[in-house]
């Protein structure tokens, strides 16, 4: 009878473990279809040359709140883009992207150029569909 009783208890344990297993990794995925309506609004910026800084970021910022959803730690978004480096198709564009919008905010007059942006967002848009977000 007390065999019994310690085998259940081990069952149960394990299934409680299997069950918050699956419940954490479904919130750990991004919702697309909030990714993917933030990315359009992002597009439409790029019509004005004015809006690509501001577009930039928040195209860094979105793939900062994926890094965030997927659950990659870190006390800023460089150390979650080190922790999830391994699942970029192309890491090092997605760095190009962090550190182009970096230096915008820390220098506000840099001048863009059409061949960089289009490469930081290329790399962006690539980092968010790796993560599952677009």
């Amino acid at each position: 009878m007390l065999m019994l009783g310690g085998v259940s208890i081990i069952i149960l344990t394990f299934i409680v473990i299997i069950v918050r297993f699956i419940a954490r990794r479904a919130k750990l995925r991004p919702r697309k279809k909030r990714f993917d309506a933030k990315w359009k609004g992002l597009q439409k910026m790029l019509s004005d040359k004015s809006k690509w800084p501001v577009a930039l970021t928040e195209a860094d910022r979105l793939l900062d709140k994926a890094l965030i959803k997927r659950g990659y730690k870190g006390q800023s978004m460089g150390e979650r883009l080190v922790s999830a480096q391994r699942e970029f198709s192309n890491n090092d564009c997605v760095w190009f992207a962090h550190k182009l919008v970096k230096k915008l905010t820390e220098e506000p007059d840099t001048k863009l150029k059409e061949a960089d942006v289009k490469k930081a967002l290329i790399g962006l848009r690539q980092g968010l569909r790796d993560l599952g977000a677009l």
